[in-house]
Formats: C-alpha cells, sequence, structure tokens
C-alpha cells in the first residue's frame, strides 16, 4: 500500500501576528490628524455630512433652531467676501421645503481654543447680508444657562440674525439619542451615525469633555477653607459659572447612559435673568462654603440633589421619597428598606415626621438590622425619606486622579446607580373583592321564638 506524506507549509507572519493589534477601517478615521485646523476641518465636515445624510439626526438638530422640516444640504468652508476681504465660515446648513429656505452660517472650535468675538461679527454681518436666518457656533465652551451664549457680542448684531451654541457634548448626546433611543428607520444610516459617535468619543477629535474648572479654582478653593472669600469677587463669580456649567455637562452625561433628557433644575426668575444663579452660588460659597445644584430625572421619585461643601470635602447626592401613608413606623422603614436591598450599608437615611421638626438620621446598614432605631418616637407619624451617598470631593481643578470635576460626576452616578433609580413611590394597594364565603349573612329567626312586642300581647 502506497501513502503519501503531505507536508505542511511554515506559517506566515502574517498567520502569527495579533489580529487584536489591527485596526478596523472607520468611515470617519481619527488617524492623521495634525494640528487644530486639520481638527477642526475633520470635525465639521463629519458632523454636516452626517446630519445631511441621517435625516432624523439633522432634524433633532435643526429643529429647535427653528428650521422647518425639509431637505436638508450642507457645505463647508463657502467663501464669501465682507469688506474687501475673503473669509470663510467652516460651513453652511440650508434646509428647503416647497418655496422657503433656511440657511445658518457655522463656526466650529474643538479642543481648548475658543470662540472669538471680531470673528463671530463678522460672520453674523455675513448672515445678514445674505439673508441668511442664524449662525451656529459649536466648541466646547459650556454656558453657564440655557439660552446663554459662551461669548459675549454687541446685541445690535443679533437684530437680523440669531445666533445659537452647541457644545460637543450635546452634539454627541444627541447623537446617541437619536441612534439607541429614539432611533433611526435605516440600518445603514443608523450605522453611520454610529460612526459620527465612535469618532466624537475619540480623545483625537477634539469634541472632549468637562475638563477644568477654571485659572482661579485653587484661589478660590484655599479662601473657602481658610473663610476669607468674599462674595463679589470676580474670581468667585467664575468658578460659580463653571460649576453650573459643570452641572449642565453632568445632566447631559448622565441623560445620555439614561436615554432621557435629564436637566438642571433653576427657577423661573434664573431662567428669564441668567446671571442670578451664579450671584446666588457665589453667595453661598462665601457665605458657608457649599455649592448646591439639582439635576431633574424623568420618572424618578424626586430631583436629584447635590451638596458640595469645600470646606469639609465632601459631595453629598440624594433622593427623597414621601413614607407610606399606612402601618406603623418600622414598616414603613421596611418598605423603603426593601427597595434599597442591593444599595450599599452605607448610604444615610433621614426620616422627617409629620407636627414636629424633629429629624432622625441613621446608616442604611444599620436600620436594616434594627428599623425601630429610626423611629425616635412612635406616637409621630413618619412623614417622607431622604436617602443620600456621601463620597470625598476632589480638590484639584482638572480632570483625573484627585479633581473635583470627576469627584462630582462619579458621585452624581453613584448616587442615582444607588439610589434613584430603585426608589418608587409607594402606593396604596387596590381594594380587594371579597368572596361569598368571606360575606357576613345574619341568621334567620325562628318563627317559633315568642315575640317581645307589645302588639303580640294583646290577648
Amino acid at each position: 500500500m502506497r501513502t503519501s506524506l503531505i507536508a505542511k507549509s511554515p506559517a506566515t507572519k502574517a498567520d502569527q501576528m495579533d489580529e487584536k493589534s489591527w485596526n478596523m477601517a472607520r468611515l470617519i478615521p481619527t488617524s492623521g490628524i495634525n494640528g487644530a485646523d486639520e481638527q477642526e476641518r475633520r470635525a465639521t465636515s463629519a458632523l454636516l455630512a452626517v446630519m445631511g445624510v441621517v435625516k432624523e439626526f439633522g432634524r433633532a438638530l435643526t429643529k429647535p433652531l427653528g428650521a422647518p422640516a425639509g431637505s436638508l444640504e450642507t457645505f463647508i468652508e463657502v467663501p464669501f467676501e465682507l469688506q474687501g476681504r475673503k473669509i470663510f465660515p467652516d460651513g453652511l446648513i440650508r434646509v428647503r421645503r416647497g418655496g422657503k429656505s433656511w440657511t445658518a452660517l457655522v463656526e466650529v472650535k474643538t479642543g481648548t481654543n475658543v470662540l472669538a468675538a471680531p470673528q463671530l461679527e463678522d460672520y453674523l454681518e455675513v448672515a445678514r447680508q445674505n439673508g441668511f436666518d442664524a449662525l451656529i457656533t459649536i466648541s466646547n465652551e459650556l454656558p453657564p444657562a440655557q439660552g446663554v451664549h459662551p461669548t459675549p457680542l454687541d446685541g445690535r448684531k443679533l437684530r437680523k440674525v440669531s445666533l445659537f451654541h452647541w457644545s460637543w457634548t450635546e452634539v454627541l448626546t444627541e447623537a446617541v439619542m437619536q441612534k439607541e433611543h429614539r432611533g433611526v428607520a435605516d440600518p445603514e444610516q443608523a450605522w453611520i451615525l454610529g460612526e459620527l459617535v465612535r469618532y466624537l468619543e475619540h480623545p483625537k477629535s477634539g469634541a472632549m469633555s468637562f475638563e477644568d474648572m477654571g485659572p482661579h479654582w485653587v484661589t478660590v478653593r484655599d479662601a473657602v477653607q481658610a473663610g476669607t472669600l468674599r462674595a463679589n469677587d470676580k474670581a468667585v463669580l467664575e468658578v460659580a459659572s463653571r460649576f453650573e456649567a459643570l452641572m449642565r455637562f453632568a445632566a447631559l452625561r448622565l441623560g445620555r447612559r439614561l436615554g432621557a433628557e435629564v436637566t438642571p433644575v433653576i427657577s423661573r426668575a434664573e431662567s428669564l435673568n441668567p446671571a442670578l444663579r451664579p450671584a446666588a452660588l457665589a453667595a453661598s460659597l462665601a457665605k458657608t462654603g457649599t455649592l448646591a445644584a439639582a439635576l431633574r430625572v424623568p420618572h424618578a421619585v424626586s430631583d436629584l440633589k447635590l451638596l458640595v461643601d469645600l470646606r469639609a470635602g465632601k459631595i453629598t447626592c440624594s433622593f427623597e421619597v414621601d413614607a407610606p401613608r399606612e402601618g406603623r413606623g418600622t414598616t414603613r422603614i421596611k418598605w423603603l428598606t426593601r427597595q434599597l436591598r442591593e444599595s450599599s450599608d452605607a448610604l444615610r437615611v433621614e426620616a422627617r415626621f409629620a407636627w414636629g421638626r424633629s429629624d432622625a438620621a441613621e446608616l442604611l446598614r444599620d436600620i436594616r438590622e434594627n428599623p425601630a432605631k429610626l423611629v425616635l418616637d412612635p406616637a409621630k407619624e413618619i412623614k417622607s425619606f431622604t436617602v443620600a451617598h456621601v463620597s470625598p470631593a476632589g480638590s484639584k481643578r482638572s480632570t483625573g486622579r484627585g479633581g473635583f470635576i470627576d469627584s462630582v460626576l462619579g458621585a452624581v452616578d453613584v448616587g442615582y446607580e444607588e439610589i434613584g433609580q430603585r426608589l418608587k413611590p409607594w402606593a396604596a394597594a387596590p381594594h380587594r373583592l371579597r368572596s361569598d364565603s368571606e360575606v357576613e349573612v345574619e341568621a334567620v329567626v325562628p318563627s317559633s321564638l315568642p315575640s317581645a312586642a307589645l302588639s303580640s300581647q294583646d290577648e
């Protein structure tokens, strides 16, 4: 019998390579970005192109600006002439519907670059001369309040042209919300939108997150701890404005993860006058060394309240929930601990009582073992609970280990995960329909029993 031997060829170098080190081909690559100009040009082109292709995404961004629902076209580096000079806005968006059109110029900054007032005023003048509707600016700058532009401009320039601002965080949040939660009808367009999300999340894209509390952070922090801070100091107002911007970033970040619109809580007066909020924060910082804010999360039992104590170096995130309206005090406490059975033992639970100002607070681990520990007086009714997570506050102005920004964002995440997503409001159990066997029926009196009525004794 004849046998044949088949020699195995030696493995090639390609076979021996680790495929984990291979870079996947991407629609919008991050490789080859050299310098701020290339970074801005690529980010502008990527965003505007995807807005034109993915109709749902383009409509979601332009509808709040007053643009009609129609065919959306986008262009980059469109040349215009102004007072004998050639100027090139980074982009242009045009929406057409029937015989109507809406046009906006676009100016983009990436990384730490900030918008410049003279440049924006030139673009506003170009828009006015050409009958355009708006100027849209995009950068990593976060204004302290909704509707406030991060760059102060002469109001006379805005009489004919509207001015809008998108932070890159807002753009990224809108892209994630549209792809993951609202949906895109066309699968290929959904993939394209996913490529934009991947690109914007990459550090090289220049669409970075909130990363700095400003140059006066250390000075203000040290003055708070020394008790020498003055509320009217410009540095205090700047730090207060940065903190308010950080809260807007935290709301966008949490909303992107939840697939819901999370918003900072502000009063009506503060919404009408954006300068009130930073002034109030500055006054609180100078008087008590604290910064307070709240985020509204859809369907949560309450607003997420955040209190930063710079003197104590602590951050407290809390939610409030009404106690059940029936049962003893320990029964109401057990209702709460059942909802928090998977939460950390270190959470602080505070009970508020009706008809009195006295409150009680204990750690969750203690009331799990002994619910009565939270009951000061059995005769007093527990009205509500406040559940809080306390964590250390970072001291550094930037992100990273020991940074204030990361400590605040981490506290918001943990507070919502440990408390907010687990608490539900109490609801009374519906009345139960009793069966026939449970209904009490009166016994029939036998006719042979003598009657005690006077009429029966007539004879």
